[in-house]
């Protein structure tokens, strides 16, 4: 899904990334463990609202393991896995209604990822 920008439904009223030490933020960046971000009109990651709905800095909407093992997002995907479902899908992308949405895709590669690298026994 890299470098997708698809729309999903957002939830909470609280709750941001905060980062109150400077190394783990410039750890989080550069070691690329906030891989959803919350993109404007022109797919550039933001802090402004209505496109990032609480001021998250860089627009992140996620984090993840370095491992890769766990993904923490404040998006609420399962909320729109189905093309129905989403908030918004441009007629030109041509997604079926009664079919899967783009983020189906998201769950699908959490699955096939977790089959291919499965947890060792000492963990």
């Amino acid at each position: 899904m890299g470098g997708a920008k698809v729309g999903v439904w957002c939830a909470h009223g609280e709750g941001q990334a905060l980062f109150p030490d400077p190394a783990v933020e410039k750890r989080v960046l550069d070691s690329g463990l906030a891989p959803i971000r919350y993109v404007d009109t022109s797919g550039s990651a933001t802090e402004r609202y209505p496109f990032n709905p609480n001021g998250s800095p860089h627009g992140i909407a996620a984090l993840c393991s370095a491992n890769g093992r766990h993904l923490a997002m404040m998006p609420h995907p399962e909320r729109c896995f189905l093309a129905w479902q989403l908030p918004h899908s441009p007629p030109e992308v041509g997604l079926d209604p009664y079919g899967a949405g783009p983020w189906l895709r998201l769950f699908q590669n959490a699955r096939e990822w977790a089959e291919a690298n499965p947890r060792p026994a000492d963990a």
